[in-house]
This record gives structure tokens, C-alpha cells and sequence, in this order.
């Protein structure tokens, strides 16, 4: 996987949530795992269409979760919810999009596709076996992850 493919993950995932929470987004260290696995409480999984297909997971804490829909609409929320799962799958519809619009100055252009919820720990997800990048990161509300499985048509 190349990394024109990871940056703008990296990057539009710093800017959103700068602009959306006023939070500092820091990058772990990048892993190459087996497939996609949901190691978090709350995943959003949205997949990628045109010259590059695949799938993006973002794998969020509940507890983060929690925070940063009470950072985005002013309310306190307990549970992992529909309103707090339709909030976490539009931040995760936004990184994507901005992702996308910055994979173009490669020349790649593509499309994401309606985000997937899941909510609980170690949802498998198959790849067919092919190879995915773990793109860790680290925020003052809690730490997450983004997971990205990239090809080239």
C-alpha cells in the first residue's frame, strides 16, 4: 500500500477534528495487518469506489465516542445510541470525503460509500486475506484508530 494512499487519511482526520472538536490529532506508528479487525467499542466502516476500492474502518473508544459527541452538541450522552452513532458516522463520512478530495492531487479520484456502524469489540471484517495499514492516533479525549485497505484498479 502505498503511502499517497495514508496521508490524506492522516491529514483530513487532523483537520476535522481540529475544525469540529478543537482537538490536536497525533499519528502513532503505522502496522500492516491480516485483513480488518474492529478492536474498539464503536467502528465505522465506509468503503472506497473508482481508481482506488476498498474499505476505511475507523475504530473510536465508547467513552471517546461519548465525548465527542458531547464536544459536537452541547448534551451529555451515556449510551452508545442512534443519535450518537448517526454523529460519529457523519465525522467519519467527513474525513473520508476530505480524504478523498485531497487523494485528487495524486490523480486518484474517487468515492465513498454510505458509512456501516457496528458497535462492539472484535468485529472481523474479511479482506480476502489481503494486507490492511493500521494508522493509530492519539487525541487529548482518547485514542483511535484508522484502518486502511487500498488497491489501485
Amino acid at each position: 500500500m502505498k503511502a499517497e494512499y495514508i496521508n490524506p487519511f492522516f491529514l483530513a482526520t487532523k483537520e476535522v477534528l481540529q475544525m469540529m472538536l478543537d482537538v490536536e490529532t497525533e499519528r502513532g506508528q503505522l502496522e500492516v495487518l491480516d485483513g480488518m479487525i474492529a478492536n474498539k467499542d464503536v467502528n465505522v466502516l465506509l468503503g472506497v469506489t473508482g481508481d482506488l476500492k476498498g474499505s476505511i474502518l475507523f475504530s473510536f473508544p465508547e467513552k471517546m465516542t461519548l465525548e465527542m459527541v458531547r464536544i459536537m452538541a452541547g448534551m451529555e450522552m451515556e449510551q452508545v445510541d442512534a443519535f450518537v452513532s448517526s454523529a460519529l458516522g457523519e465525522v467519519a463520512n467527513i474525513i473520508s470525503g476530505n480524504a478523498m478530495t485531497k487523494l485528487t492531487s495524486s490523480n486518484y479520484v474517487c468515492d465513498i460509500v454510505p458509512p456501516q456502524i457496528f458497535v462492539g469489540e472484535n468485529k472481523s471484517f474479511s479482506m480476502a486475506s489481503q494486507k490492511s495499514l493500521l494508522l493509530p492516533l492519539k487525541t487529548p479525549i482518547g485514542d483511535f484508530d484508522v484502518t486502511i485497505f487500498l488497491k489501485g484498479v
